[in-house]
């Protein structure tokens, strides 16, 4: 999504460059780009200008641009967190879209030519028994609450992060979105696990309304995960909050969730971006091919044949009752590619979908919490057999009331 920042004063060119580039971000943030976008122009611009350095812009030439590109193409970035060609290739790409739009708003007239994007890499998700380890090394009900929110809704990190239990609501399962990566609302719904956690978070420590449900900082979300992964043997560098994003989405995909409907609920703008994921599953198309041309050779399960759905032909959508209604309502497929209004205008019970994927966590990990009680000296929920507070250290007695 473009933003329009207009155009600077002509005596741009004569001023130092440290002033021009602030007041470029000064009118990039007032025409609403967020925080991340502003902070990326930061680091793109002065990396270019620390490199020539700190010419005024009508002393700039075409041959410095040629220069920085080559040099940051073949060494890198200082500050990157990867050293790969491919990932200098990526920076390289948007750094230079980001000085293309820097250099039309100071009036500048010199080229940037574009760079090839490297084609997107498989995107990473978690296997079942990998989510189920992680379940099992958790430490405490806020690892917990962490997994099961990233896993069910697919938030992406900063936006979990800035949720409150103002923006939950219990009883339509349903969690509003206020600070989405567009800056726009959207709703995303409470799965199974999330929905426990949540419950006895609130009815056991009753929390503000204005308090975080993850009260967290970026690094300190990342880090919790990165220490979970190692609990639970894992491969540090996969356990991400966006892997897990990616993990919800696929399995979203698996299990019927139609594609539109899933769009909406990650928050992306442009369905290709959601089709992604219909191209990891390989073995999914795999198995409606084998079943559509080739139905002798189809595997057969114990209980006879287990067919995959593939979501380019058959939408299946989980619509919740209205409340007062008894029981779930039943599955609604849909066979071609007409979408029905309602799919994306009623409630879409994802937790209904959710819940046969880790019945195991529901059953075990989730059910130590279900007996729970307050640390006396942190106020924080803990599980019954605790020794010690995990959030502050304090032992406890075993004769300790219940929850």
């Amino acid at each position: 999504m473009r933003i329009d920042v207009g155009k600077a004063d002509k005596n741009v060119l004569e001023a130092p460059p440290e002033e021009v580039i602030e007041e470029f971000l000064s009118a990039l943030e007032a025409a609403g780009a967020d925080e991340k976008t502003v902070k990326s122009y930061r680091a793109a611009l002065y990396d270019f200008f620390n490199f020539i350095g700190w010419k005024k812009l009508k002393d700039i030439t075409p041959e410095d641009v040629k220069r920085w590109r080559i040099e940051r193409l073949r060494r890198g970035f200082a500050k990157a967190k990867y050293r790969d060609r491919r990932s200098r290739q990526t920076t390289l790409y948007y750094y230079s879209m980001f000085l293309r739009r820097f250099f039309e708003w100071a009036g500048l007239s010199i080229e940037v030519p574009r760079v090839k994007k490297p084609r997107r890499s498989e995107v990473e998700t978690l296997k079942p028994e990998e989510v189920i380890k992680l379940f099992e090394a958790a430490r405490d009900s806020l690892d917990l609450l962490i997994l099961a929110l990233l896993l069910e809704t697919g938030l992406r990190a900063r936006e979990a992060l800035s949720i409150t239990f103002a923006d939950i609501d219990l009883q339509n399962r349903e969690i509003r979105v206020r600070h989405g990566k567009y800056g726009e609302e959207r709703t995303v719904f409470i799965g199974p696990l999330t929905y426990q956690l949540l419950l006895h978070e609130i009815s056991v420590r009753r929390p503000s309304p204005h308090e975080r449900v993850i009260p967290l900082s970026y690094a300190g979300l990342y880090k919790r995960l990165k220490t979970l992964a190692k609990r639970a043997s894992l491969d540090p560098s996969k356990v991400r909050p966006h892997v897990l994003r990616h993990t919800f989405a696929t399995e979203a995909l698996r299990r019927g969730m139609n594609i539109v409907a899933l769009q909406k609920i990650l928050g992306h703008k442009d369905i290709k971006t959601t089709q992604i994921y219909i191209h990891m599953l390989k073995e999914d198309i795999k198995a409606q091919y084998m079943r559509i041309f080739m139905p002798n050779q189809v595997a057969q399960g114990a209980n006879g044949p287990t067919p995959q759905v593939l979501l380019m032909h058959t939408y299946t959508t989980l619509t919740q009752n209205p409340l007062g209604t008894q029981g779930p309502t039943p599955l609604h497929t849909v066979q071609g590619d007409n979408v029905p209004n309602h799919v994306l205008t009623q409630q879409i019970g994802v937790h209904q979908a959710m819940t046969s994927i880790y019945p195991q966590v529901m059953t075990s990990t989730i059910a130590g919490y279900s007996s729970s009680s307050l640390c006396p000296n942190c106020r924080q929920i803990i599980p019954l057999n605790a020794r010690f507070c995990p959030y502050c250290g304090t032992p406890l007695s075993t004769n300790r009331p219940t929850t």
